[in-house]
């Protein structure tokens, strides 16, 4: 098969599968006592949806982190890794409110940066100056060790989210889009040397469309 019979067929596959949904609801992380992890994620403030022994051996216990359409999962018999090997992220509107939150449960958690994810030494103290969207990050460790990295994010990639399914996580969130798009629509009047009185559709289209990291309404 020569190069370009790889690319069409690579196509071809693309296609199919975009028709197909895969959702991703559950993660596994690996804990080595039990009761301690589901002690430490009810600090958290995540919802705690479960906990079965559905078979000798086996203990499934899952949480779900505040507005996420993913859970994790830890427990016995579910996963061969070793306890503290696994790391996640955790999207967030405000990256410092995300923090003061996490130390008001008593979470050790470190301080803000930005730059760069990882490795540790390309991080830069303190929030992204101009706040930029996926440019702001904090992280804690569970009690096994366990990474979660918090990271802000404002406005999304393009085809991240369908604009036909805008959601948000909490009544913080939302109203911080509003925000946003009172700031963006002051300008557009600005540019129009005009009112709007059409803003309802011009704030509810720039929230879709910053959610979904497409073009704003001018």
């Amino acid at each position: 098969m020569n190069a370009t019979e790889t690319i069409v067929k690579q196509k071809k596959y693309d296609a199919s599968a975009a028709k197909v949904d895969m959702q991703l609801e559950v993660a596994l992380i690996p804990v080595g006592d039990v009761e301690r992890s589901k002690l430490f994620y009810q600090r958290l403030g995540w919802r705690l949806d479960s906990d079965v022994a559905p078979a000798q051996g086996v203990r499934i216990v899952q949480f779900t982190p505040p507005g996420s359409a993913c859970s994790v999962t830890f427990g016995e018999g579910i996963t061969a890794a070793p306890p503290g090997s696994a790391a996640g992220g955790l999207i967030v509107s405000d990256i410092e409110a995300a923090r003061d939150e996490l130390v008001g449960r008593g979470i050790d958690a470190s301080e803000v940066w930005h730059g760069a994810p990882f490795p540790p030494e390309a991080r830069l103290s303190g929030p992204d100056p101009k706040h930029t969207s996926y440019g702001s990050f904090c992280s804690f460790n569970d009690p096994d060790g366990n990474v979660w990295i918090l990271q802000e994010v404002t406005v999304r990639l393009p085809g991240r989210i369908d604009p036909a399914t805008t959601t948000f996580a909490s009544a913080n969130d939302l109203a911080g889009a509003m925000r946003r798009a009172a700031a963006a629509h002051g300008e557009h009047e600005k540019r129009n040397g005009q009112g709007d009185a059409n803003w309802p559709d011009w704030y509810a289209a720039y929230v879709a469309a910053e959610q979904a990291g497409t073009e704003s309404p001018k």
